[in-house]
């Protein structure tokens, strides 16, 4: 689809709106700085877990996929 991004690894892609997924790839970019900050800004421990399921240990892996997820974002959408 024009103007889209798409999702998915084969059965049952779905695409979203090149706007929406420019605005993902803001959000993720931005959690990814707010996990690895110090400071006052930085995400604290209860936070990552509730964000992980209730998992704290996770922190560094879930890190590591929103860098991930922001580059690929803005790799798709050009931004």
């Amino acid at each position: 689809m024009p103007g889209s991004t798409t999702l998915g690894p084969g059965h049952g892609v779905d695409a979203i709106e090149h706007p929406d997924a420019q605005r993902l790839a803001s959000v993720m970019r931005e959690l990814h700085r707010l996990l690895e900050a110090a400071g006052p800004d930085r995400i604290t421990d209860p936070q990552v877990a509730a964000l992980c399921g209730g998992e704290a240990h996770r922190r560094e892996e879930f890190t590591d996929w929103t860098g991930r997820v922001a580059h690929r974002l803005e790799k798709a959408t050009g931004h």
